[in-house]
């Protein structure tokens, strides 16, 4: 027999079973018994055995073509403690939209399910399950749920981002440590030379890779140019706001890069003005209050997600992964008022020591 041409069908007479049998314990289905499924996978691995990508997703389609809607659906789970701020976030809005598009192109819809004290995890569990839905969403929370005894083994899932803790679910994200290094280098094209970072302290404590971009970008800066970074306190605004013009003061910056939507009210509050005297960038032109920075390209995010769940279902991968999967897409650059072109360092020495001269009262 010609290794190039096995087929299921060969597969199935030297085992004694059905073709069908044959394509479920290759796809690792929990229909087959595991000792007929390794036997199985064990021949086929033997006979020489290679799928066809072509007949492959052929039989896919025919598949999603015979299921009804109701059971082609993939679930977004909101579990925040007040549901309709989730999609006030600009990015994870979009999120929603390029996966709900991606959906329909596929022959799924995608549904938002509400859970929390609206509906308890063990009754959203059983809804899911009774409605056949194995393809599941986690947008990014600010606090990870509680997730308890829900019973990720049978569902394909994945998760926007890193807020979201546990299960150690795949992960798809914008590429936070790319975009600021992109944001970064950007920001010295118009001609800056002292980039601050503002972030906060919530966002370092996750691990925030935002971080890691800027000093990765630094690192290649004399050390006379290499500020500190500085950490907003969410919870401590007063003392944030001393803080914030001593640091301005101390490391003169001329332009300030930023993951806090409150960046731009803060430096207003210290005399600090935009683009006056700093220029600000954005690491997300969406929810920043900067017209000039990264735009996160949320659509294809939430796009390659929702292909990235029908893949998990279509190879019937459940559960929480051995080894789970990081995926990052890139972000584009936008120009804004915020972060004009600089004109002469001369310009610039001025406007550092008018600023130094408002935050000292």
């Amino acid at each position: 027999m010609s290794l190039s041409h096995v087929t299921l069908r060969d597969i199935a007479q030297a085992c004694g079973v059905s073709h069908v049998t044959v394509s479920l314990a290759l796809r690792k289905s929990p229909k087959i018994p595991e000792a007929r499924k390794l036997q199985i996978q064990q021949l086929a691995e033997k006979m020489g055995y290679r799928p066809n990508a072509m007949a492959a997703a052929l039989a896919h389609h025919r598949r999603l073509s015979a299921v009804t809607p109701v059971q082609a659906v993939i679930a977004w789970l909101n579990c925040w403690p007040k549901p309709e701020q989730l999609r006030s976030h600009a990015e994870f809005d979009r999120y929603w939209h390029g996966a709900s598009a991606a959906a329909e192109n596929f022959g799924f819809r995608l549904e938002e399910f509400i859970c929390g004290n609206r509906c308890p995890l063990p009754r959203l569990e059983r809804i899911l399950t009774t409605r056949a839905i194995t393809g599941i969403l986690i947008p990014p929370h600010p606090i990870t749920p509680d997730w308890g005894a829900f019973d990720w083994t049978r569902f394909c899932a994945l998760r926007f981002g890193r807020s979201v803790t546990t299960p150690r679910l795949h992960i798809i994200s914008s590429d936070q440590v790319a975009n600021t290094m992109l944001a970064f280098e950007q920001i010295q094209r118009r001609g800056y030379k002292r980039i601050g970072f503002v972030t906060g302290q919530l966002a370092v404590e996750r691990g925030q890779l935002y971080k890691a971009g800027f000093l990765m970008a630094q690192s290649e800066l004399p050390s006379k140019l290499r500020l500190p970074i500085f950490v907003a306190k969410e919870d401590q605004y007063a003392a944030t706001q001393q803080r914030l013009a001593r640091w301005l003061k101390e490391t003169k910056p001329d332009a300030i890069l930023t993951d806090l939507k409150e960046s731009r009210e803060m430096l207003g509050k210290v005399g600090c003005r935009v683009p006056d005297d700093v220029g600000l960038a954005a690491l997300s032109v969406l929810d920043g209050d900067a017209d000039a920075g990264i735009y996160q390209n949320p659509e294809e995010i939430g796009r390659v997600a929702l292909l990235f769940v029908i893949s998990l279902i279509h190879d019937n991968e459940i559960g929480v992964p051995p080894i789970y999967r990081q995926i990052v897409v890139g972000g584009t650059w936008r120009d804004g008022k915020t972060l004009p072109a600089r004109q002469a360092n001369n310009d610039s020495n001025e406007k550092s020591a008018a600023r130094s001269r408002r935050t000292s009262k």
